[in-house]
Formats: structure tokens, C-alpha cells, sequence
């Protein structure tokens, strides 16, 4: 006759189960990267000059409090900062923000992005330094920008700034902060690139006003 499983048996593997399952419920929901890149390539806004052009973006300098990969929000009453763990940037922001920029302004110029490769053969860049003085996301309502940045030739000692003010509304959740702060990079790379391409035609620069 067979022996069937001990009572101190079946209550060990039952537990085993329950513990299991109870993981599996409770693991954590895998984390999600988002981009500032724009999601299409910019026209460019004029032919780029004979020989070629090119620009290079220093590394930002951006809030100690944006200096990571997580993503940080504001909450409905503006005051409560979150830092999301599971909703990241690809890279950490300063970095991001600065490969997007950097792609946008080169696209928008026809020019060869030589921030982190070489440029055109007998063509100094433009480098272009900025300042991130804000970079505010709050969930289901705007993310605000305010940066300011210095464009001068690889050969010149001399330099001009100009400063953008600007908002983008973030409606829903998480993905509608991603898709403000691309559109924010969008209006942002146009401002620079519209400096570089004055002072390229050797015409005073036309810094962007504040913008809503």
C-alpha cells in the first residue's frame, strides 16, 4: 500500500509555494528609458557654407539636482520633488540633453556634430557652451525651461550669448513629460541654431525672447 506525504511534508512544500507566488506578485515593474532627442530629423534652415560647417557642444552645466539618470518631477502643488527610479533617461540628463541639442543644432545647420568626433577638414567649429538654469517637469501639467549658452569660433576669442525662456505642456503621465522636454529641446536647438547661422553670415544675433 502506498504512503502518502507526511502532514510536516505537505506544509513545508505549501509554504515553499505561497512564498514563491507571493515574489512573483510582488516583483517590481521593469524600468522604463525615455529620450530628449526629437522623434524626426529638422529641416535644415539654410544651406550650409562652401567647405562645410561644424559644432561642438561643451558639456552642460545643469542644477546638481538634475545630474543623474532618473527622471525628476514635481508634484501637483509644485513644492514635493520626486527622483524616479523607474523612469530614466538613457543616459544621465546633462548627457542627454546635450547629445539632443547637439544633434538638433547640427541638423537644423546642415553641419557636422563634432562634439564627440572629428569635424570637417579646414572648417572650425562653432562651440557652443550652456548654462541649464532650469529644467522643471511637473506630471499632467508643463515642464518649464530656462537656459542660457555662448556660441564662439574654434579661432576667436570673441563670443555671444543669448538666453531662452520657454514651456511646453505635459499632459497625462510620465510620457507626456518625455514628449515636453523634446519639444523643449526642439525650440531650444532651433534658438541656437538661428545664433550660429547669424553669425556665420556675419549678422548680428537675434537672441529669442521669453516664450510661453
Amino acid at each position: 500500500m502506498s504512503r502518502s506525504a507526511s502532514p510536516r511534508r505537505f506544509g513545508v512544500i505549501t509554504v515553499m509555494a505561497l512564498a514563491l507566488g507571493a515574489l512573483g506578485g510582488c516583483a517590481s515593474e521593469p524600468d522604463r528609458y525615455y529620450t530628449l532627442a526629437e522623434p524626426a530629423t529638422p529641416q535644415p534652415l539654410t544651406a550650409p557654407p562652401a567647405g562645410g560647417t561644424a559644432i561642438e557642444m561643451a558639456p552642460l552645466a545643469v542644477p546638481e539636482r538634475l545630474a543623474r539618470p532618473q527622471m525628476v518631477v514635481r508634484g501637483p502643488a509644485g513644492a514635493e520633488v520626486q527622483v524616479l527610479e523607474q523612469s530614466r533617461w538613457v543616459a544621465s540628463f546633462e548627457q542627454e540633453l546635450r547629445d539632443a541639442l547637439a544633434a538638433g543644432v547640427a541638423a537644423r545647420l546642415g553641419a557636422t556634430d563634432a562634439t564627440r568626433g572629428p569635424g570637417v577638414a579646414g572648417a572650425l567649429p562653432w562651440r557652443i557652451t550652456t548654462q541649464v538654469q532650469r529644467f522643471d517637469a511637473t506630471q499632467g501639467r508643463q515642464v518649464e525651461a530656462g537656459l542660457s549658452w555662448t556660441v564662439r569660433r574654434a579661432d576667436s576669442t570673441q563670443r555671444s550669448t543669448c538666453a531662452w525662456r520657454g514651456s511646453e505642456p505635459a499632459p497625462g503621465g510620465i510620457d507626456g513629460v518625455a514628449q515636453a522636454g523634446q519639444r523643449v529641446v526642439a525650440r531650444v536647438a532651433e534658438a541656437m541654431a538661428r545664433h550660429v547661422a547669424a553669425l556665420q553670415a556675419g549678422q548680428p544675433a537675434a537672441c529669442p525672447a521669453s516664450q510661453g
